[in-house]
């Protein structure tokens, strides 16, 4: 679908979307799901499910074996290699396996994601402690990541994933590393970007991550979807709501 005739308030448009490895493996098969702008998304499912395959394909990471994937009006099976920066500026990707530079500092790796659209070293130091502080990651400022724990280096590609506000960020397992309390403050930092009206997909297996909110949940089992739906309704809320776990106890 193109740009043109993609409706102004849909951002994300996959329809019947499978990808298959070789020599035959089907990652996800015949999927079809819009997701609205500022809408956050919940993905779930077994290990295997096709949740990161899905947010590979809506990044350009990978380009779908059949259907068609639309996001920011851009059409990713036919995106030439040339302007795929032109997409990866709307998207912020805060991958299950960190891809964090592990010789460089934690403000580099932060700020790499900055320089590249050119922002001001001004802008980029004040930006990078600002994340920090919300992550609980001050004092890591000048660490090298590779001697960062996982959970840290967890917090530092959500800071990295973040750090230009993007218009999407997809987060793939972005709490699995965590205790509750940390929990607490990335879910507070993807509830501050929602209400600045970015669009959030998080593959998760945390169901507090959901429970108790009225964002869509949708469950794929087998590279399939088989559900899309709120997994609850906040009582007398109007806005789509993130928990706040902030006060939650540490794990």
């Amino acid at each position: 679908m193109s740009q043109e005739t993609t409706p102004p308030d849909v951002i994300i448009d996959l329809i019947k979307v499978s990808k298959v490895y070789p020599p035959d493996v089907h990652a996800i098969s015949d999927i079809s799901l819009t997701v609205d702008r500022g809408e956050i998304v919940f993905l779930t499912g077994m290990s295997g499910a096709g949740k990161t395959t899905l947010l590979r394909l809506i990044s350009r990471m990978e380009k779908p074996t059949k259907g068609m994937v639309d996001v920011a009006g851009f059409d990713i099976a036919k995106l030439p290699q040339r302007n795929i920066h032109l997409l990866r500026r709307k998207i912020g990707m805060a991958y299950q396996d960190f891809k964090l530079l592990p010789n460089r500092t934690v403000a580099d790796n932060i700020a790499i994601a900055m320089e590249v659209v050119y922002h001001t070293k001004s802008f980029i130091e004040k930006r990078t402690r600002e994340l920090l502080d919300q992550l609980d990651l001050v004092k890591k400022y000048g660490t090298r990541t590779e001697e960062l724990s996982r959970g840290e280096q967890q917090r530092v590609s959500i800071a990295r994933a973040v750090a230009n506000s993007p218009e999407i960020v997809l987060a793939d397992e972005p709490t699995g590393n965590l205790d509750a309390e940390t929990t607490g403050r990335v879910v507070n930092l993807f509830h501050q970007l929602h209400r600045q009206g970015t669009t959030i997909l998080i593959a998760t297996h945390d169901k507090s991550l959901y429970q108790h909110t009225n964002s869509r949940v949708i469950e794929l089992r087998h590279g399939r979807l088989r559900s899309s739906l709120p997994e609850t309704f906040a009582p007398n809320n109007e806005e789509t709501a993130i928990p706040d776990l902030a006060s939650t106890p540490g794990a």
